[in-house]
């Protein structure tokens, strides 16, 4: 379950990210996206870290 919400965390930031990029008018979303990328990364190390307790 942790694994497909982290999976889709990345994807979401990935396109926000894409989008972010590409227009001016919607440069907030860059900003999003930077951050649901760093949460999923600090998700991704603390599991790594922690094992598989649950």
């Amino acid at each position: 379950m942790n694994n497909t919400l982290l999976i889709i965390i990345a994807v979401v930031a990935v396109i926000l990210l894409l989008v972010g990029g590409f227009s001016q008018a919607l440069q907030f979303l860059l900003w999003v996206g930077i951050v649901l990328l760093v949460i999923a990364a600090i998700m991704f190390i603390v599991r790594m870290m922690g094992g598989r307790r649950v």
